[in-house]
């Protein structure tokens, strides 16, 4: 079928409708999901999410690689601020029963589940550095770098470069020597692996599935990352994780105040 004319490219388009592959979008989301897709190596995604919202990333093939951006859907100025996520929780590897916390101390989200590395250290690499490792950076090419591809995601929710800051990354694990700070990459989690966020507040959700910065091996390896999410209620006073540790109840305590006086909860 020739896509040379207007007509054949219409045809063309049109043949493909209903074709399905292993990386792509389902719509709609099946069984109660509210975001359901598979995301290709070197690709992206970005959905906003109500409060409550469960998701759940997952390796399928083992060699996936999720660096995740949380917002606040309708102030966005309020964003994942890993430093105070690491600072005022005392951990680096935020793992099952910690928090994500915003630059504000509210909880953005908090992490139900997690049986593979999660880490806070390095955040994601760049058009420059992949161009050194691999030839290529860019987001459309054969090894698109993290920031390339989080500044398409950004753009589609009104977001610029500027508003890209370091992000948490999933089933890569990598460990800070505590004498010398040196990293030590880990290597990847099984196939399989997943970690689950529960949603804190309406968010905009951006990932990008790409190679981490200091995977040490010489081809740009990342494989299909799975995404799902479901309808579920926010960590309430009477959970566990709410006063888990005096930080967390104070970042919960503080998100709780914020979204009292402006009529959410």
């Amino acid at each position: 079928m020739t896509t040379a004319t207007t007509h054949g490219a219409r045809d063309h388009a049109r043949a493909q409708d209903g074709t399905e592959v292993e990386a792509m979008p389902r719509v709609p989301a099946p069984d109660g999901a509210v975001w359901a897709e598979t995301v290709a190596g070197g690709n992206y995604t970005h959905k906003v999410l109500a409060r409550g919202t469960e998701l759940r990333f997952t390796d399928v093939a083992g060699d996936a690689c999720a660096h995740v951006l949380l917002y606040v859907a309708d102030r966005p100025f309020e964003r994942l601020n890993v430093a105070d996520t690491v600072k005022v929780l005392w951990n680096a590897y935020p793992g099952a029963g910690h928090l994500l916390l915003s630059d504000q101390g509210r909880v953005l989200a908090s992490v139900l589940a997690a049986d593979a590395a999660v880490e806070t250290v390095c955040g994601t690499s760049t058009s420059a550095r992949n161009a050194a490792r691999y030839g290529d950076g860019s987001p459309h090419g054969a090894s698109p770098a993290g920031r390339e591809l989080f500044t398409l995601a950004a753009a589609k929710n009104g977001l610029t470069p500027r508003d890209l800051p370091p992000s948490v990354s999933f089933f890569k694990g990598v460990r800070v020597d505590p004498d010398d700070g040196r990293l030590t990459f880990e290597g990847s989690s099984r196939p399989g692996a997943s970690v689950t966020l529960r949603a804190e507040m309406p968010l905009i959700v951006l990932v990008a599935n790409t190679a981490h910065p200091v995977d040490p091996r010489p081809d740009y390896t990342c494989t299909p990352l799975e995404v799902l999410a479901r309808p579920g209620t926010p960590t309430r006073p009477d959970d566990p994780l709410w006063n888990s540790s005096p930080e967390a109840r104070r970042a919960f305590l503080n998100t709780a105040d914020h979204l009292t006086a402006r009529g959410v909860a």
